[in-house]
């Protein structure tokens, strides 16, 4: 081998060498300043490439508001009793048709009383020698016949007399039953002949017309509900909305439930809702006209403080609001914002102030 060839075979073994020593250090390298290349080429074009945030948006103007309460009642007679015969006996008559209306004063049953018209008659007709006694006392009275003490006697007897003709035909009259107020009657629970004691229940009368509804509001709402408080309600499979009148209310919270029981009064003309249904009710225990009023969605709270965004030439702007009335969707707003402000309702969380956004659509 000549020198020249040594000198060019050990110069490749060294630059083969360094190759394998430096490939490490310069691939890193390159790696870097590629990333480096990178990152100044995004800070070049990224105010070109970055994203505007669709949101949705809605111009505010004032509206009425309402604080609903919401609960569940049930629709009860005016008047209901179980109808029982005051005397003990047969059951000699029937005198109503089940399920039909009857008025105050109806004669609907009656038990045995002849006993008591046999007594009633034996009286009867002692009452005119009775009379007549009395009156030829007073005669002789008047002569100075006799004494004042023996017209008083004979008098007395007349009285007596008198007295035991009503109470005989005051227990005829527990021989008879009587609707004791106007409604509509139910099954009946006993047939002619059968015994009946005043324990025995002959038929179920209800008051239909008007209807109770009975509902509880809870200890917050206890001081809104007074007599005299409209209250609406629905009941199942009936699209109406009917409307009754708060009349009484309960003396005190119950100690278990801590809620307050309360009754309205509802006309129920021609007896179109039946008692025993449950009703759905709605209490508007206040009303605000001219409010302005934003979604729950479109409000962040956040160390103690409450903002929404309004939209400012394609920016989101933060705002700081104050919140008055609440329900489950609404929000009062009493401060910090005005009608024909546009406020983002979407996308809320994601918004910081400043950012700039995109309305997709607008309320």
């Amino acid at each position: 081998m000549t020198k020249v060839s040594k000198i060019i075979v050990f110069s490749l073994l060294g630059v083969l060498l360094a190759g394998i020593i430096f490939y490490p250090k310069i691939g890193r390298l390159i790696k870097k300043e590629e990333a480096v290349a990178e990152i100044k080429g995004d800070a070049k074009g990224g105010g070109q490439g970055k994203q505007k945030l669709s949101v949705n948006a809605l111009i505010l103007k004032h509206q009425s508001m309402q604080d609903v309460f919401r609960t569940k009642g049930q629709l009860i007679p005016d008047e209901e009793v179980d109808l029982s015969f005051e005397a003990s006996g047969k059951v000699t008559g029937i005198h109503f048709k089940e399920g039909t209306y009857v008025t105050k004063g109806t004669l609907l049953a009656k038990v045995n009383d002849q006993p008591l018209q046999a007594e009633l008659k034996k009286l009867e007709a002692q009452i005119p020698l009775a009379r007549e006694r009395v009156s030829r006392q007073r005669t002789l009275l008047e002569k100075d016949a006799v004494s004042q003490e023996t017209y008083q006697a004979v008098t007395t007897d007349l009285e007596k007399l008198s007295a035991d003709i009503e109470l005989v035909k005051a227990r005829i009259r527990q021989t008879e039953l009587r609707a004791p107020f106007d409604g509509v009657i139910g099954l009946r629970m006993v047939s002619e002949g059968a015994y009946a004691s005043t324990g025995t229940v002959v038929a179920h009368l209800t008051k239909v017309s008007p209807l109770k509804i009975e509902f509880s509001v809870n200890e917050k709402q206890a001081n809104e509900v007074s007599p005299g408080t409209i209250i609406q309600f629905t009941v199942e499979n009936d699209p109406t909305t009917y409307r009754a009148r708060v009349y009484a209310i309960e003396s005190k919270l119950d100690e278990k439930t801590l809620s307050l029981k309360a009754r309205a009064i509802y006309d129920n003309p021609g007896g179109r809702l039946k008692p025993g249904r449950s009703a759905s009710i709605e209490i508007i225990l206040k009303e605000i006209n001219d409010a302005i009023v934003i979604p729950s969605i479109a409000s962040v709270a956040e160390m103690g403080r409450d903002y929404a965004y309004v939209y400012k030439a394609g920016t989101a702007k933060q705002v700081f609001v104050k919140k008055g009335l609440r329900t489950a969707s609404s929000i009062q707003i009493t401060d910090g914002l005005q009608a024909g402000d546009t406020v983002l309702v979407t996308g809320v969380m994601q918004l910081r102030d400043g950012s700039e956004v995109e309305i997709q659509q607008i309320q």
